[in-house]
This record gives C-alpha cells, sequence and structure tokens, in this order.
C-alpha cells in the first residue's frame, strides 16, 4: 500500500509538474505570436508608408521631367538647356514612355531595350501602362505640343512592397523552428522524467518482490502435503513472476532495447494461457491457434512487446465489465505484420482515437491514463512500428492494430 501511494505521488508531482510546464510554454508561444504579429503588422504599415511617399516623390519628379521636357521643346534653341538635360537625364531607375497626342512613341528610358530594334515589346508595354497608370501631361497651347509621359514604379519600390512578404516568411520560420526546438526540449524534459520514474519504479519493486517469493517458499514447505495451498501457491508464484517481468520492464525504460525474432503466434499463445485463468468466467477469448498457422517471425523485444499486448488485453476486460469477447487475429502483407486485439465492450466515439494514447488521459475513475501511452512509445519507438485505433462503434466494441515491420 506505501508503495502504491509513492507512485501515485510520483505521478500526481509528475503530472503538476508537466502542467506547470505547460502553461509556461504556453505563455511563451502566445508571447512570441503576438510580437512576431505587432512586428510584421508594424512592419507593413512603415514600408508601405515610405513606399507611397516614394510613389508621390517619383510622381513629382516625373512632373519635373516633364517641365523640363517642355522647356527643351519652347525654348530658344540658342539658349543653353544643360539644366534641363541634367534634369531628364538624371533619372536613372523609373521606367518611362514619351508619346505624342497619337499614342505614337518619342522616346524610353530606363527599360534595357532599344526603341528602334524592340518596337514591338514597347508597344505592349506602353498598353499596359495605359491601363494602370495615369501619365504625366506635356502640353503647350501656344506650340500646339500636347505629350505624355508613361512610367512604372522603380524596382526600389518593388523591393519595399515585397520586402513585408519576405520578412513576414523570415519571421514566420523562425517561430516555426523556435516552436519546434522548444516541442523537443519539452519532449526531452519528459523523457527524463519518464525515465526517472520507471527506474525508480523498478527498483520500489525490487526488494518486496524478493521478500514476497521467499514467503511463498516458506508456506510451501511448510505444508508440503497440502494440495491446495500448493495449487494457490503454484499461481501466487506465477504472479510474482509476473511482476519480476514488470519490473524488468520499467527498468529498461530509457535504454535502447535490443531487438531478436520471435514467432508472433507463440506470443499471444502464452498471453491466452496466463489471461484466461484470470478473466471472468463470462469472457470468451478467440486467439489463433500456434499449430495451426505457419510461424511468423517478427523482430521485437520480447519484454516490451509483451508489456503491449497485456495493456490491451487490459483494457479490453476493462470496457467489458465482466462479460464479452476478446479477439486477436493476426494478418500481413509485404511490409508489415498487423496485429488486431479486438472486444465487445464499450467502444468510443472517433474524437478519442488520437487523446487514449496521450499521457494522462483516461476514460476510467481510477485510470492514470499511461497504459496506452506506454503502448504508443514502446511500439512507436523501440519498434519502428505503429499503434492505432483501427476501429470503435459506441455499445459494440473496440479494435486496436499493432504495425510491425516485418524481418529486413
Amino acid at each position: 500500500m506505501q508503495f502504491l501511494l509513492i507512485i501515485k505521488f510520483k505521478y500526481c508531482m509528475f503530472r503538476i509538474f508537466n502542467f506547470s510546464k505547460f502553461l509556461q510554454s504556453l505563455t511563451l508561444r502566445i508571447f512570441l505570436i503576438i510580437g512576431g504579429l505587432f512586428i510584421v503588422i508594424y512592419s507593413v504599415y512603415y514600408t508601405l508608408n515610405v513606399a507611397e511617399q516614394l510613389k508621390v516623390e517619383e510622381r513629382r519628379g516625373m512632373e519635373k521631367i516633364a517641365e523640363a521636357q517642355m522647356s527643351m521643346m519652347t525654348i530658344d534653341p540658342a539658349c543653353d538647356i544643360t539644366f534641363q538635360s541634367k534634369i531628364i537625364e538624371g533619372n536613372k531607375n523609373v521606367p518611362m514612355i514619351l508619346v505624342d497626342g497619337d499614342n505614337n512613341i518619342l522616346d524610353a528610358k530606363n527599360y534595357g531595350y532599344d526603341l528602334i530594334k524592340d518596337k514591338a515589346f514597347f508597344q505592349k508595354e506602353l498598353a499596359a501602362l495605359r491601363r494602370e497608370t495615369k501619365p504625366v501631361l506635356i502640353e503647350s497651347k501656344e506650340f500646339s505640343i500636347k505629350n505624355y509621359i508613361y512610367y512604372r514604379q522603380s524596382n526600389l519600390i518593388s523591393y519595399l512592397l515585397w520586402f513585408p512578404y519576405i520578412q513576414f516568411g523570415l519571421l514566420f520560420l523562425f517561430i516555426a523552428l523556435a516552436y519546434l526546438s522548444f516541442s523537443a526540449l519539452r519532449r526531452s524534459q519528459q523523457e527524463r522524467i519518464w525515465v526517472g520514474m520507471a527506474k525508480e519504479t523498478a527498483h520500489q519493486l525490487g526488494t518486496p518482490l524478493t521478500s514476497l517469493i521467499a514467503w511463498i517458499e516458506n508456506l510451501r514447505s511448510m505444508y508440503p502435503d497440502d494440495n491446495n495451498i500448493q495449487m494457490i501457491s503454484d499461481e501466487m508464484y506465477l504472479d510474482l513472476e509476473m511482476l519480476e517481468i514488470v519490473a524488468g520492464r520499467f527498468s529498461k525504460i530509457g535504454a535502447k532495447p535490443e531487438l531478436s525474432l520471435h514467432n508472433i503466434y507463440d506470443r499471444l499463445q502464452k498471453h491466452y494461457n496466463y489471461i484466461r485463468q484470470r478473466a471472468p468466467r463470462k469472457v470468451t477469448f478467440d486467439f489463433p491457434d500456434p499449430n495451426t498457422h505457419q510461424e511468423l517471425d517478427v523482430n521485437i523485444n520480447p519484454l516490451l512487446f509483451d508489456w503491449v499486448i497485456e495493456n490491451l488485453l487490459k483494457n479490453a476486460l476493462d470496457a467489458m465489465d465482466g462479460k464479452g469477447q476478446i479477439k486477436v487475429e493476426v494478418s500481413e502483407n509485404q511490409k508489415f505484420v498487423f496485429i488486431d486485439v479486438s472486444d465487445t465492450g464499450k467502444g468510443m466515439p472517433k474524437s478519442l482515437f488520437y487523446k487514449v494514447f496521450k499521457p494522462g488521459f483516461s476514460t476510467k475513475k481510477r485510470g492514470w491514463g499511461l497504459g496506452l501511452s506506454l503502448c504508443k512509445r514502446i511500439v512507436t519507438n523501440y519498434h519502428s512500428g505503429k499503434i492505432f485505433v483501427k476501429q470503435s462503434v459506441i455499445n459494440q466494441g473496440t479494435t486496436f492494430r499493432i504495425q510491425l515491420p516485418k524481418k529486413l
């Protein structure tokens, strides 16, 4: 009793510690998300504001070029036009096209194309600019001049408009990497807690197990002629052996298990022989008979794999409330071996198919929610397989499937 209280206390502390870590992690994630959104919103606002100011400056620049162009067209040819030429030549970034009133292209600048050789390109570009932009008018009624400057925004503005999206992408990548890092750190902390609890449990079980085995041997020697006591002692001894196996399993948590080939039908038969003696009489079992099946070897650690099967069988018994059927089926394809454990119990809704494997989740009033979580860790981490709820129907039953890779 004292041992159980110690384990339960450790588990409660584990849950409290985990919840505290979860709150800290959640707070940090919310802070990162809010901070990231603030940076993105401010960056977009600031960049768009700067881009808008640059657009206004570019428009003013085009208007100055238009004034210089008009001045050059109307000024006395004898006058110096150096100033006007510098204004026009000062435009090094903004692509522009000068057209007359009949939309004939007179000149083009900052396109990198030859106007004479690429007339088709400039006609297409002019058509696009006429749809997208408002031209700058060059008009003189006195000299009967009416030209237009069409221009496209400079590369600088285009880069600025794209910058917030690039920044957002980089920020999203940073947050994603930070989240993955924190998740990996949390899993690592949970792993250390699991390993510590498991090894402590194995240590705590060791002493009373040795003492109980000794007491059973004394009981057998004290009543050598009492067949009932001998029979009960044998059964108690089997259960103590099972407890020793459990302690051994806990001691192996965190260490890399050794896998070896075992006939899956023999492993399942062992569980059948054990559980049918301890299950309620109204529960029936349908296990594959090793004598009628060809050997099917799978790479497993028998100590840990048996733990998975025991947990599934125990859950099946709990779900049936003392009556029903437990059925185990084995199938295979070229790559995998499948083990289906079915019961005719209460079943579960689809919303619980994934939750049942989370640590601490339990549908039982006194459950600690560790069994299926351990099953998943053993199958996934140690056997490179999968375990999941294949199907479940309320008040009809549930089928769990274990998927293990075949021998390489």
